[in-house]
């Protein structure tokens, strides 16, 4: 594990990291129109970070020592499926709600 005083100074850091990669984006094209190609291709970047963030997390999940865990499955589905129908925020309760729902079943 590591000790807080590390992880302070690397949540610091990687914070100021962020935000001066951010900025300077920003700065560069702060007043500027970008092309239409580039803003479309900025459109996807949530759409492809997120899943790339969480699939690890449900399917190799470190509290289940890296077993797959059928609620977190199954509480991944049931976001994908109402977001697709719904909104963020009740995929979001929808997926949280399943998988309270699963762990307390299973």
């Amino acid at each position: 594990m590591i000790d807080d005083a590390t992880f302070w100074t690397l949540t610091v850091l990687l914070g100021i990291g962020t935000f001066l990669i951010r900025f300077s984006f920003l700065g560069f094209f702060g007043r500027r129109q970008l092309p239409d190609w580039v803003v479309l291709h900025l459109k996807y970047v949530g759409v492809g970070v997120l899943p790339a963030m969480v699939t690890p997390l449900v399917l190799w999940p470190q509290a289940t020592g890296g077993e797959t865990d059928p609620a977190r499955v199954i509480a991944a589905l049931v976001t994908f499926l109402v977001a697709l129908r719904l909104s963020v925020t009740g995929a979001l309760l929808a997926g949280m709600g399943t998988l309270y729902l699963m762990q307390a079943l299973l």
